[in-house]
């Protein structure tokens, strides 16, 4: 895999550069529950992001490599994004964060019986997950 050359030699600031920002870990948190979503998917998130904020990390993300676009099967109009394979392995991160999430924040009833999927056996629920996300690249 080609590594992209950063303006620093540090892992953790060079990834926050690509999705160190709210918006960009929520499109990922979408692809990842839904594995492929159009903009207006997007933007019907409860957490209600700005029109050019979402064309703005999108085409951030799409730049990086973390996801793809591809034509949408039953629309000109629309095309669709999934995680590329860059993009699948933020999954463990993710899952860390809804971890720290749980010890901290009081999280809905959703959430609450995805952490109880995740912490029956984390590593069984990344690999099964990763496997299904790669399934539909």
């Amino acid at each position: 895999m080609k590594k992209i050359n950063m303006r620093s030699g540090c892992p953790v600031s060079n990834s926050l550069d690509i999705w160190g920002d709210k918006w960009s870990l929520l499109i990922v948190r979408d692809l990842m529950y839904a594995k492929e979503c159009t903009y207006g998917d997007f933007l019907k998130s409860e957490e209600k992001i700005a029109t050019n904020i979402l064309a703005t990390r999108l085409q951030t993300l799409e730049l990086a490599g973390v996801i793809s676009k591809s034509a949408h099967p039953e629309s000109k109009a629309k095309v669709l994004y999934r995680l590329t394979e860059k993009g699948i392995d933020l999954l463990p991160l993710m899952i860390e964060i809804y971890l720290w999430g749980d010890k901290y924040f009081t999280l809905s009833a959703a959430h609450q019986a995805f952490i109880k999927e995740v912490k029956k056996d984390k590593e069984i629920f990344l690999k099964n997950v990763m496997q299904k996300l790669r399934n539909h690249i």
